[in-house]
């Protein structure tokens, strides 16, 4: 490359960051907090089949969300089962959606996108984790660290590999 073409791509590259950093901060911050692909029903735009998120939290057990409670995040519809659970995940969805967005963990260590029932779960470290099956939430509880390194470390490349 000529010095002339390194001093045009020089300063072009800062130029380009400049522009799209303030796009980016201008996105609503539960937009930016979500940056992983959620498991939806491809037919009702439902997230992780509807459950409320929040209800494992607050009430320990899956409960489906209602018609009448819901938030469009993440390319999909997520259900409450009151107002309160809604406003609590509008606030700080990030604490409240399903690590991995929902697939299981234990498939993600092994390299595969495999998603999590929502009737199969386990909070651990303050994370929500659905499982496929119960033998895969059993090897979770037994060896949960371990899952979850091999699956942090596995879930970007797992990502691409989803289909829309």
């Amino acid at each position: 490359m000529t010095v002339a073409r390194n001093l045009r791509k020089a300063l072009y590259v800062p130029v380009v960051a400049a522009l799209l950093i303030p796009l980016t901060l201008t996105r609503p911050a539960a937009e930016r907090a979500v940056a992983e692909r959620i498991v939806v029903d491809r037919h009702t735009g439902l997230a992780i089949g509807g459950f409320d998120p929040v209800a494992y939290f607050v009430e320990a057990e899956a409960v489906l969300g209602k018609g009448d409670f819901e938030y469009a995040l993440a390319d999909s519809v997520w259900r409450f089962r009151n107002e309160g659970n809604r406003a609590a995940f509008v606030d700080k969805p990030e604490v409240y959606m399903p690590r991995f967005g929902g697939y299981d963990p234990v498939a993600v260590a092994r390299e595969v996108g495999v998603p999590g029932n929502p009737r199969l779960w386990l909070i651990v470290e303050q994370r929500l984790y659905l499982f496929y099956s119960p033998e895969a939430r059993t090897a979770f509880a037994d060896n949960f660290k371990t899952i979850v390194e091999a699956a942090a470390r596995n879930w970007p490349a797992v990502q691409t590999t989803l289909s829309p």
